[in-house]
């Protein structure tokens, strides 16, 4: 399954991924390519540490932000992606990208969606929300990109238990952890079922995993 990657900062989740490549610990994934919407984030270092092409769209280098979306979704289908990752990106993609670009295209979310979803839940701010909501667990989401924010269908849940005197810097180290495990893993079996459509695969420590 070749897998392309869109990305806004340091890089952790795509880092998990391509060092699960390198390795073979991710069998059928082949990284094709790594774009990015800022100059100089760490992300942009670890696709070249790992020698995967990566491009850069700054919005300012676009008439508009529709004419950037479609750009970004060219650029994923002339690199022969079957499906793009969001790896920590910020931006909401807009309708000249799945225009452009019909291939699948899955975001991962540091809570269990639907909550602590939506607008402004990005990074810590989604660990906050949790902490002051008071909720006893949290998670990480898989789910299918649409042009509504965090509201595809999941792909693959696990929660993560917020413990007592949990701040947001010590849940979000737990949550992480759990992100780079969870994609690893689906993505495997995304890419086991693509070579086999007939198979039923289930992550292992999943609470649901869907095709």
């Amino acid at each position: 399954m070749r897998v392309a990657f869109l990305v806004s900062g340091r890089g952790s989740n795509l880092e998990a991924v391509l060092a699960a490549v390198a390795a073979g610990r991710a069998a059928g994934i082949t990284p094709v390519l790594v774009g990015c919407n800022r100059q100089g984030v760490r992300a942009l270092d670890v696709a070249a540490h790992f020698g995967v092409p990566s491009f850069t769209f700054a919005r300012a280098g676009f008439a508009t932000a529709d004419e950037r979306d479609g750009a970004i979704g060219q650029a994923m289908a002339q690199a022969g992606a079957e499906l793009v990752l969001l790896a920590g990106y910020d931006q909401l993609l807009r309708s000249s990208y799945f225009e452009a670009f019909g291939g699948r295209t899955i975001n991962i979310h540091p809570s269990l969606l639907p909550r602590h979803g939506g607008k402004g839940m990005v990074g810590m701010a989604v660990h906050r929300s949790v902490l002051s909501a008071g909720d006893p667990g949290t998670g990480v989401t898989i789910h299918e990109v649409t042009a509504d924010l965090d509201a595809g269908p999941i792909v693959a849940q696990c929660r993560v238990p917020v413990l007592p005197g949990d701040d947001a810097d010590a849940l979000a180290e737990r949550v992480l952890a759990e992100e780079h495990r969870l994609l690893v893993e689906t993505l495997c079996g995304l890419a086991a079922k693509s070579r086999a459509p007939a198979t039923v695969w289930q992550g292992q420590r999943s609470l649901s995993v869907h095709s």
